[in-house]
């Protein structure tokens, strides 16, 4: 974690949190392509998990929604993705597993258009917390509070793969809007599938490109080069079509037997 931008603004975050759950807080911890080292400021955002003792009050919910709105125009500008679970759905772990609060730029409009509303209604259940957690148990790390050990339990892997498979699901559906993502996140589910590794979506295509077939190394590796730069995806949607079409049916089929 060298870029100087990201280290003023995790200090930032831990303070809000910490200002708003006061006592409540059992923790923030970083998890994505920041826990895995594979950030970049242009293309990346900032993935957080916040676990708290007891259920937040509608005022606290507003005051950290409010608190992350001013502080986005500082954050890298894919922004930052957050949060809020319950100590007691984190460890034994729950699934599919309740949030209370939640927040990504996708909801920047509603939250800014009438934050109280959208604090009312933003909770849940989220299968990709699932898949979040695993990397805070393979990478991730604390901000503040007590050690990812105490706070969070294993999830179990059952959990984890249909985490996956959901995910992958609807980046299946999405591809003609954003075909390297899916096709990073087929790579990294791969890897998991094949050797059990806990990868980020940059690492699962350096994996990928000396574990997959070379037909498809120029379509990772254009993949790749999207992720780190932000450049077009020069393979094209087809590419990325045929690669999910290969793959998808084996691996759904095996853990599925499984």
């Amino acid at each position: 974690m060298t870029d100087e931008r990201i280290q003023v603004l995790l200090p930032r975050l831990t303070a809000l949190f910490t200002h708003v759950f006061g006592s409540h807080l059992a923790g923030l911890y970083v998890h994505g392509s920041l826990a895995f080292g594979c950030f970049h400021w242009d293309t990346g955002d900032i993935d957080l998990l916040a676990a708290v003792d007891e259920p937040p009050e509608l005022a606290e919910k507003v005051q950290l929604i409010e608190g992350l709105l001013a502080l986005e125009s500082d954050a890298p500008p894919k922004g930052i993705e957050m949060s809020v679970m319950l100590t007691r759905d984190c460890r034994p772990f729950v699934y599919p597993t309740p949030f209370v609060l939640h927040y990504s730029p996708a909801h920047r409009t509603a939250c800014r258009t009438d934050t109280e509303a959208f604090c009312r209604q933003m909770h849940g259940t989220d299968k990709d917390l699932a898949a979040h957690c695993t990397v805070l148990w393979a990478a991730g790390f604390p901000l503040c509070g007590r050690a990812i050990g105490e706070v969070f339990g294993p999830v179990p892997e059952t959990a984890y793969r249909d985490s996956l498979l959901t995910d992958l699901q609807d980046a299946g559906a999405h591809l003609a809007e954003n075909p390297a993502y899916g096709v990073l996140n087929l790579c990294r589910v791969l890897a998991y599938q094949q050797e059990k590794r806990v990868l980020s979506k940059e690492q699962g295509g350096r994996w990928a490109l000396q574990n997959l077939p070379a037909v498809y190394v120029p379509m990772i590796a254009a993949a790749l080069e999207h992720y780190r730069t932000g450049n077009p995806f020069s393979a094209g949607i087809p590419a990325a079509q045929r690669f999910f079409a290969d793959m998808m049916p084996a691996l759904t089929a095996s853990w599925h037997s499984g």
